[in-house]
C-alpha cells in the first residue's frame, strides 16, 4: 500500500509538471514577439521539466521506501541511509550533467555545503562538477557571438580558435586575435544559459516545493532560497564593477571575491588585512 501510494504521488508530480509545461508553451509561442526563440525555449523546457520530475520522484521514493520501518538510530537504518544518499547523489549528478547550465552551478554549490547536506552528496559533486563541464559546439559559439556582436568570429577577429582552451558551467574560453594583432581571450556563454536559465530556476523551485508538499520530510526549499537571496548582493556588486567602473572580472560569481574590512590604509579592530576567495577557497 505504501509503495503504491508513493508511486502514485510520483506519477502525479510528473504528469502535472508535463501538462503544465505543455500548456504554458503553447500560449507563450502564440503571444511571443520572437516566436522562433520562444519555440526553442518551449521545446527544451518540457523535456528538462520531465527529466527533473522523474529524478525528483525517484529520489523521494527511494528515501521513503528504503527507510520504511527501520528504527531511527539503528545500525541498519544508518547503513541503508548511506546507500540511499549515494544513489540519490549519483542521480542528481546525472541530472545536472544532462541539463547543464545552472544545474551545474547548483551541483557545484551543493558540493560546498558540507555543513548542511550529507557527505555523500558533497563528495559526489566535488569530484565531478568542477572537472566535467559542458562544451558548446563551434556553431553554437558562432550563434552567440553573432547575436551579441553582430557578426561571425571570422568577421570580427583575424584569428579565432574554434577549440576552447577551457570550459566552465556557464561559458567557455577561446583564443582570438583582434584586427590590430592583439591576442585576447573570448569568453562565450553557453547558448542554453540564455535560453533556459529563468525557466530552469523556476522549475527547480516548483519541484522542491511540490516534493515538500508530497513528502514533508523531504525539504530542500532552503537551497533555492539561499541561492536566490545570495545573488542580488553579489550580482549588483559585479555589475557596478564591470559596467560602471570598467574593471572586467573574467569569472564573476560568489566564490570569486576579494574581501577587506575597510579601504587600504585605514585601520579598524579587524586590522588592514585583505583576503580573497577563488572557487570557494581562500587565497
Amino acid at each position: 500500500m505504501a509503495t503504491r501510494s508513493l508511486w502514485a504521488a510520483g506519477a502525479k508530480l510528473m504528469a502535472a509538471s508535463t501538462l503544465l509545461g505543455g500548456g504554458a508553451a503553447g500560449a507563450a509561442i502564440l503571444t511571443s514577439e520572437d516566436p522562433q526563440a520562444t519555440l526553442k525555449l518551449c521545446t527544451n523546457v518540457p523535456v528538462r521539466l520531465f527529466r527533473d520530475s522523474v529524478t525528483a520522484a525517484s529520489i523521494a521514493f527511494d528515501y521513503e521506501y528504503s527507510l520504511w520501518g527501520l528504527p531511527e538510530g539503528s545500525p541498519d537504518r544508518a547503513k541503508v541511509k548511506h546507500e540511499v544518499h549515494l544513489r540519490s547523489a549519483l542521480k542528481l549528478q546525472d541530472l545536472c550533467f544532462k541539463n547543464g547550465g545552472i544545474y551545474i552551478k547548483l551541483g557545484q554549490h551543493i558540493g560546498q555545503l558540507e555543513y548542511l547536506v550529507p557527505e555523500e552528496y558533497v563528495t559526489t559533486m566535488r569530484e565531478s562538477m568542477l572537472n566535467r563541464c559542458p562544451v558548446s559546439s563551434y556553431d553554437q559559439v558562432c550563434e552567440v557571438i553573432k547575436k551579441e556582436l553582430g557578426g561571425t568570429p571570422d568577421e570580427i577577429f583575424t584569428k579565432f580558435d574554434p577549440v576552447p582552451i577551457a570550459s566552465a558551467s556557464l561559458a567557455q574560453v577561446h583564443v582570438a586575435h583582434l584586427r590590430h594583432g592583439q591576442k585576447v581571450a573570448v569568453k562565450v556563454q553557453h547558448t542554453h544559459m540564455t535560453d533556459t536559465a529563468a525557466a530552469d530556476y523556476a522549475t527547480v523551485e516548483l519541484l522542491v516545493n511540490t516534493l515538500h508538499w508530497l513528502f514533508p520530510t523531504f525539504d530542500y526549499r532552503w537551497l533555492v532560497a539561499e541561492v536566490r537571496e545570495s545573488l542580488p548582493k553579489v550580482s549588483e556588486a559585479f555589475a557596478e564593477m564591470i559596467f560602471k567602473h570598467g574593471f572586467v572580472h573574467c569569472d564573476p560569481h560568489a566564490a570569486n571575491l576579494l574581501v577587506r574590512p575597510l579601504p587600504s590604509g585605514k585601520r579598524s579592530i579587524f586590522g588592514t588585512g585583505v583576503f580573497g576567495c577563488k572557487d570557494n577557497k581562500r587565497i
